[in-house]
């Protein structure tokens, strides 16, 4: 295999490793307030474009299907808004009375309130089999509730 072909074989990776290197080198880039407006373009253009790319792929007759599936969204929005939180805040009620360093600790309470990421879990629904129309509305409907 010739370089130029593991170059378009790896071209993700690479670029993976190319933006990271420039975030090392230019941070300033990509802070809030950056010319890359990190708090419109994330927030709201790169998590629109994730779930239109998603519903693309989904027939009108599967996304009308899964929204009629009221208890499982509520369970879906139940389980990560509240249980998955307070199973973590307790966790980390046992773990206080450890010597672990204070800001781990926060860091882990803080990771524990966040959405999963959006394109893995309907990546991951869709690799299992399951009801990718109910993931792509249920981390759609979640993402937007934490962000108001």
């Amino acid at each position: 295999m010739g370089m130029l072909d593991r170059l378009r074989k790896d071209w993700f990776i690479l670029g993976i490793v190319l933006v990271i290197t420039v975030a090392k080198l230019e941070p300033a880039f990509g802070v809030k307030g950056g010319p890359l407006k990190p708090e419109i373009t994330i927030t709201y253009i790169a998590v629109s474009t994730i779930f239109f790319n998603s519903g693309l792929s989904l027939k009108t007759e599967e996304l009308t299907s899964a929204l009629m599936h009221v208890k499982l969204h509520l369970f879906v929005q139940i389980f990560t808004l509240v249980f998955f939180p307070t199973a973590i805040w307790l966790f980390l009620q046992l773990l206080s009375i450890t010597p672990i360093n204070e800001w781990l600790l926060k860091g882990l309470q803080t990771v524990g309130c966040m959405p999963p990421p959006v394109s893995s879990a309907v990546i991951l629904t869709k690799a299992v089999g399951g009801n990718e129309a109910a993931a792509i509305f249920n981390s759609a409907f979640g993402s937007f509730l934490r962000a108001t």
